[in-house]
């Protein structure tokens, strides 16, 4: 496949293709012991990135891959580099092209499973499988791994394995000598059961006669840096180097003198990783042993088998013609013959066939294959808005709350829905108002454990007993391990066939530090609702560390992920209404709600929802013609409504608007100019809608607090000047007077962008 994609297919840009065959060659064993005896069809795997290649090859002896579709790697619409979800079709349990991620997500996937199960909401037929992530040992220097580590600790997961392709080789270097003995230390530290595969049984053979070990404690001093370059030189070089070490050792002598070269050289190579009946016995052994989470460091040579077999420089290497015909004749592999499934074989195809076909691993695990299929959860049409007695405000982030208890109550419509909802988050559920939740609906764990503060009658608004039945999930303070659960969560429904309905709170600025994790959930089509709060520099007292700008351009950017800012109550109260629904669509998404801690007056009014969920809908309309109109979005609409009363004594035809979602906006005004591109409909976008009214050369004054380009493309729909305001450098501490004077979003503010948009300065 990566030999086609490189040298056979046309290349009309000239850029190197590329396919990690020496990252393949170092994994084929491992793979190969797994999906054609270990695996069962209930089991989920993530395999390693530069695997890809492998998987798929296997695949295709399954029946489950097309001979054409091979021949696609890396093209347009061809197989992806590294095994996709979304892109590669439903054999691909977890997406594996963001490095640590998928592995640590094998972890999470475990838990999700144990709580469906715990449940009841699992199929019965079923099984609970093994989550079984093949890693690469260079994915163990992300920082992700460990944080998952300790958060799996803290849940006791159970039926996980990590199985590393231990090949001692990254991108750029050769991996520093006994790194495996910190890793086997943090694995049993985290409560793992740690199995090392470094040698096959050519070696251990040798290692039993006579001077054995002296050969063994000579390679296990070998440091890797040598035995990689030994390795790639081959048995000529392992004999210099044994020799002049050894050479006076009579049973060693007697262990390498008798073979070739090329004996020699394979003899040295036969590590644990590369030995299929080695790796069959250490998997049977502990599959029969329990659920304990398992670590299996297998000792690989990257490249294994090709000709630049252990070469430091080996990752981006690609076989030339010369070499891949030379492979070819190794192998027996006939030119033309290259993609029959068992060219080069002794054995007879209709034995290899039966044999394929009686693999566990071959049989179905549903009649609809391995992406389940779960039916929808039924939402109400319409969730209650908190009421708010006159004089009172409210926040957006208590309106969550409010919004998220009332469905807790689990009364009437609502009862089905709030069974499937699980909520989730880094240490910061109370601030974030999920504590009104919890404490109706519990905190799972895999055991029964009480509150002691409740037991002991200790005054507590929280009431966190936990327990099988709980409903929250609390982590740490890791972002990235929240990203991963809700991923895990928001795929439950084609993993484990039961529809989840995730809700995780975060503080918005930490969003941040958990994007990479985000990102790959979005670009694995999960399913969930991101609650961030509290916001921008509304948070005021805070700090600059505390206080985000550039959220609100992430909302707008990240694909497969729908952003909104309400401002008020009944906003809030109609977008989770629709998220609940959106989420389980077909063409749906993850839903992003970015709230804020200020108190609001709430306004009465009854509102368009459609409108809402659109973007954005005039609180006043402008005449028709107008010259100006101001828009705000989130907590910042009273300085806008102040600012607004002021300019209306000046321009009495100017009109208001409020902006929910700058992402839902613009994400259907393109798709409308690519339809009109293409000669769809002519039916205006919602923005050029709403703009309609306006004059052709009026102005646009628009605030928020968040980034001004947020806004900014708003003078591309119709062509109207735009002067936007926002936030576009690290905040302070303050309070709210002082912080909106000082960056731009108060009342003489935005009367200043108004003056400078209708005099054109």
């Amino acid at each position: 496949m990566i030999h086609h994609a490189n040298h056979v297919r046309p290349n009309r840009d000239g850029l190197k293709v590329g396919g990690h065959q020496a990252s393949c060659a170092s994994v084929i064993s491992i793979m190969t012991a797994l999906y054609f005896e270990i695996l069962r069809p209930e089991d989920r795997i993530a395999v390693k990135p530069h695997a890809g290649p492998v998987f798929h090859a296997m695949n295709y002896l399954f029946g489950r891959q097309e001979r054409a579709r091979l021949e696609t790697l890396r093209a347009f619409r061809g197989i992806q580099p590294y095994p996709s979800r979304v892109k590669d079709g439903a054999e691909v349990d977890f997406s594996t092209g963001s490095v640590g991620l998928g592995v640590a997500l094998t972890s999470f996937g475990s838990l999700v499973q144990d709580y469906v199960r715990l449940h009841g909401l699992g199929r019965a037929e079923i099984p609970a499988g093994r989550h079984v992530a093949i890693v690469g040992d260079a994915e163990l220097d992300e920082g992700n791994i460990y944080e998952a580590l300790l958060e799996g600790w803290k849940h006791d997961i159970r039926n996980v394995w990590w199985i590393i392709d231990y090949n001692r080789q990254s991108l750029d270097s050769v991996v520093q000598d006994r790194l495996f003995g910190r890793i086997e230390g943090l694995f049993r530290d985290m409560g793992w059961n740690v199995v090392t595969l470094k040698y096959g049984r050519m070696l251990e053979a040798a290692f039993a006669r006579e001077e054995g070990e002296t050969l063994r404690r000579w390679i296990d001093d070998c440091p890797n840096s040598l035995y990689s370059a030994l390795t790639f030189q081959g048995g000529a070089a392992w004999r210099v180097a044994l020799l002049a070490d050894l050479g006076r050792v009579a049973g060693v002598r007697a262990i390498i003198d008798p073979l070739s070269d090329e004996e020699l050289g394979a003899l040295m190579t036969n590590l644990g990783g590369h030995d299929v009946q080695t790796l069959l016995e250490a998997f049977r052994a502990q599959d029969a042993a329990g659920d304990q989470p398992t670590c299996f460091i297998a000792y690989t040579i990257k490249g294994m088998g090709l000709p630049f077999a252990g070469h430091k420089d080996n990752h981006a290497g690609l076989m030339s013609r010369e070499q891949m015909a030379g492979f070819k004749r190794e192998l027996g592999i006939r030119d033309g013959h290259e993609w029959d499934p068992f060219e080069g074989l002794e054995v007879p195809e209709a034995e290899l066939r039966a044999f394929i076909e009686s693999v566990p691993f071959a049989r179905p695990l549903a009649p609809e294959g391995r992406r389940l299929v779960a039916p929808a959860v039924p939402v109400p049409a319409a969730f209650p808005v908190p009421k708010v007695p006159a004089g009172r405000k409210l926040s957006t982030q208590a309106a969550f709350g409010e919004v998220l208890a009332e469905l807790g109550r689990g009364q009437g419509e609502a009862a089905a829905l709030a069974s499937r909802i699980v909520t989730t988050s880094p240490d910061v559920t109370v601030s974030t108002n999920l504590g009104p939740w919890v404490n109706r609906r519990g905190v799972f764990d895999r055991h029964l454990k009480n509150d002691v503060f409740r037991d002991a009658k200790l005054a507590s608004a929280q009431r966190w007993g936990m327990s099988p039945q709980g409903q929250h999930i609390e982590l740490g303070i890791a972002e990235q391990n929240l990203f991963l659960l809700m991923s895990a969560l928001g795929l439950s429904h084609s993993l484990y066939g039961a529809r989840l309905l995730p809700v995780g709170t975060v503080y918005d600025p930490f969003v941040n530090r958990g994007l990479d994790a985000l990102i790959y959930a979005c670009y694995q089509d999960a399913r969930f609702l991101l609650v961030s709060t509290p916001s921008g520099l509304t948070l005021a007292p805070e700090g600059g560390q505390h206080q985000s700008v550039n959220t609100p351009l992430i909302g707008i950017a990240q694909d497969r992920l729908a952003s909104y800012e309400p401002t008020y109550a009944d906003e809030v109260a109609i977008l989770m209404a629709w998220a609940f629904e959106h989420m389980q669509k077909p063409d749906g998404s993850a839903v992003w709600l970015r709230l804020s801690t200020r108190a609001l007056e709430q306004p009465s009014r009854s509102l368009d929802p459609a409108a809402v969920v659109a973007g954005g809908y005039w609180v006043v309309p402008p005449a028709p013609g107008a010259r100006i109109a101001l828009a705000y979005q989130g907590p910042v609409a009273p300085e806008a409504l102040d600012a607004f009363t002021q300019l209306r004594e000046e321009v009495p035809e100017a009109g208001l608007l409020a902006l929910t979602s700058s992402d839902r906006l613009h994400a259907e005004w393109l798709a409308h100019r690519r339809g009109a591109r293409s000669g769809g409909g002519a039916t205006p976008s919602h923005i050029e809608q709403l703009l309609g009214p306006l004059a052709r050369d009026a102005a646009l004054v628009t605030v928020l607090d968040g980034h001004p380009a947020a806004h900014a493309w708003l003078g591309a729909v119709r062509g109207q000047r735009v002067v936007p305001l926002g936030v576009d450098h690290f905040g302070q501490a303050g309070d709210l007077p002082d912080l909106y004077r000082e960056y731009g979003l108060d009342a003489e503010a935005i009367l200043d962008g108004c003056a400078q948009a209708l005099l054109g300065g």
